[in-house]
């Protein structure tokens, strides 16, 4: 109940002390306004990073495994990998057949096209040649449509199913269900819109992309010497190794590789991109947190400059405050208070300036704060201001009453 009592007290001289010297409280706490903008400002940016990378990764599938030219990530010698040979569209039905631990395969080829639709337009989209099978095995979902059928597929007929970018940038106030774009100046009648995914950039989601039938794709883009990627939707999620496996095995059946030579192609899935990109945050997250909270470090200084100034003003009115009964707890607590208060207020300035600024770098990268960011920003405001504090409110406590009383 004492303790409260002398918080109280310590509240109301540091907010007196503040109101009497307004300048030196504002330039001392602008210090600490610049610290928590930039700390805030770098951790909204590195959370929105990482939940944009997460939704990326997401779209992948975690039971989906992408058969491939090249791997993701490793340490293999680019010169050995960069000659493989490329794979074959028709894998695909030949695994399908031959798996026991998959539930669908589709292959994937693609390109980069102007879409359009008379004035409107999306250049460089993503165009991606598959078969009907492609919803099972990428486990996208629709928001509006449908995918096209196996007889459109293997027809190869000039049908479309868009992503939820594409159609809004050409379909920005009507329903593009049955509406004819071009895609790389060819018709394609629309059937469906997918999910909006987001993502990182939306560079790995079918936001920006135009899904057509692989033999229309090998017929208007010339699909047969381009990449292909074979996606594998895994039945069970717990056989995922089984399932790599055999499609190991598969694929070095179907590509004629003879026992003990290296395989000339890769079996990617999400984990891969996960593992390596945590530790990178992570780095980015130290050096970036470090280099502004060297701002952070400044303003503790400033305080900390401040606080020896107030302590030495305020001498004499220690020296009576201790004459009178004033515990050496009691004066450390009001120093500390004082030191505490203006880093706070500096703290929730800074939060009030840095969240519009966090919403002008969304345009640019993608941002995120949480209340978490908004506690630990406030925290560390206390945090700085207890530090910056001690020294000058620990040598406020010592001292001798009647030393302090002479002080002139």
């Amino acid at each position: 109940m004492y303790l409260l009592t002398e918080l109280k007290e310590g509240l109301l001289i540091s907010f007196r002390a503040v109101r009497a010297n307004k300048m030196r409280s504002v330039l001392t706490t602008l210090g600490i306004v610049i610290g928590i903008v930039s700390v805030t400002l770098m951790s909204t940016a590195i959370e929105g990073v990482n939940r944009a990378f997460a939704r990326s990764a997401a779209a992948f599938g975690t039971d989906v495994l992408y058969i491939q030219r090249f791997p993701w990530v490793g340490n293999e010698d680019w010169a050995l990998i960069r000659n493989r040979r490329m794979l074959e569209t028709n894998f695909a039905a030949k695994i399908e057949r031959q798996s026991q631990f998959s539930d669908a395969v589709a292959p994937v080829v693609g390109t980069r096209r102007r879409v359009n639709l008379g004035d409107l337009s999306m250049e460089d989209a993503f165009v991606s040649g598959t078969t009907y099978q492609y919803m099972n095995a990428a486990g996208v979902t629709l928001a509006d449509g449908r995918f096209f059928t196996a007889e459109e597929s293997s027809g190869g007929r000039p049908v479309c199913t868009i992503g939820a970018n594409v159609a809004e940038t050409l379909f920005p106030r009507e329903d593009p269900i049955g509406k004819v774009i071009r895609v790389g100046g060819y018709p394609y009648t629309v059937l469906g819109v997918f999910e909006k995914q987001g993502g990182l950039f939306g560079v790995f989601t079918s936001d920006n992309r135009v899904f057509i039938p692989l033999l229309s794709f090998e017929s208007h883009f010339g699909g047969r010497r381009r990449d292909v990627t074979i996606q594998v939707r895994v039945a069970d999620i717990q056989q995922m190794e089984d399932a790599k496996l055999e499609l190991e095995g598969i694929m070095r059946k179907l590509r004629h590789i003879a026992p003990g030579k290296k395989s000339d192609f890769s079996i990617n899935q999400q984990e891969l991109l996960t593992e390596t990109f945590a530790p990178i945050s992570l780095t980015i997250a130290s050096i970036g947190l470090f280099i502004t909270g060297l701002s952070l470090f400044v303003g503790g200084i400033g305080i900390m400059n401040i606080m020896f100034v107030s302590v030495t003003e305020r001498t004499k009115e220690i020296g009576i405050r201790k004459a009178i009964g004033a515990r050496q707890r009691t004066i450390l607590l009001q120093f500390l208070v004082e030191a505490a208060a203006l880093c706070l207020i500096g703290g929730i300035i800074g939060l009030m300036i840095a969240f519009p600024l966090s919403l002008i770098v969304d345009q640019v990268l993608p941002t995120a704060m949480p209340l978490s960011v908004v506690f630990i920003s406030i925290t560390i405001s206390l945090l700085v201001g207890v530090v910056s504090g001690f020294l000058p409110a620990y040598r406020a406590a010592k001292m001798d009453p009647v030393e302090a009383l002479r002080y002139e």
